[in-house]
Order: structure tokens, then sequence, then C-alpha cells
């Protein structure tokens, strides 16, 4: 039986983490093939920030001996925003009773620069749990 975890997200800009207001977040899961389930859309706040999202997650309990399932939901967010680079964050790691803040930097396109559907992707790698 799963739990519920959540994901919220931060988006900023440059090394000052300036807040980026406005961003679009789309959470989605990974099923079989390259099909995507989507669980939210968000928009940002003044603050950069979304609220959490719920997203069921495998109890811990199950998870406690080598070789069983990971103790967390991997889940995919896209980022963007007009004028910046879109980010894609891949397998950000979500617990049951948790809540998940991943931190998302968007960087600017040059001036004129005209999007092409150009991407920046992030992968997370799960941690050693042992």
């Amino acid at each position: 039986m799963y739990q519920n975890g959540t994901i919220s997200a931060r988006v900023y800009t440059s090394v000052a983490q300036i807040p980026v207001a406005g961003a679009t977040v789309a959470i989605s899961q990974r099923q079989t093939g390259k099909k995507h389930t989507l669980l939210a859309v968000r928009i940002t706040d003044e603050n950069g920030e979304i609220p959490p999202v719920e997203v069921p997650a495998p109890p811990a309990q199950e998870s406690k001996t080598p070789g069983t399932v990971n103790p967390f939901t991997a889940v995919d967010l896209r980022v963007e925003h007009p004028g910046y680079q879109q980010e894609v964050v891949e397998d950000a790691q979500v617990f049951p009773g948790v809540n998940s803040l991943q931190e998302v930097e968007l960087i600017p396109m040059a001036e004129h620069e005209i999007p092409r559907n150009s991407y920046n992707i992030v992968q997370i790698t799960p941690q050693p749990l042992t």
C-alpha cells in the first residue's frame, strides 16, 4: 500500500539565486516506455516556489532489505519561462511522509535568441541507502 510524500520546487536564476516568478512547473511520472503520467502543473509565486504536490510513494518498511523496491517514487519536473532555457529534472526522489524540495536554476537566453526547443537536463541519481 502506497503512502503519500510531496514534492515542491524553488525556481531561481543566477548565482545570486534570484527567484523566477511565473515559471511553469510540470511534474510527471515516467511509465513503461517513453510515456509519462502528468501529476500536476503549477506556476511559481513571487518567491519562485510552488506549493507541495502529493505523490504516492512506497512505504519505507518495504525497502529495508537489499533487492526490494526503492523507498521512493521518481518524478520528472519540466520547468519553463519565456526568456529562459527549459530545464528538465529527471528522477527527483519523493519519499513517503516527507516533502522533497527540488531547486531548479533557469539559464537566461541571449537577448535575441530564438527558442529552439532546447533544454537542459539534470539527472538525479539514486542515493545509496545502505
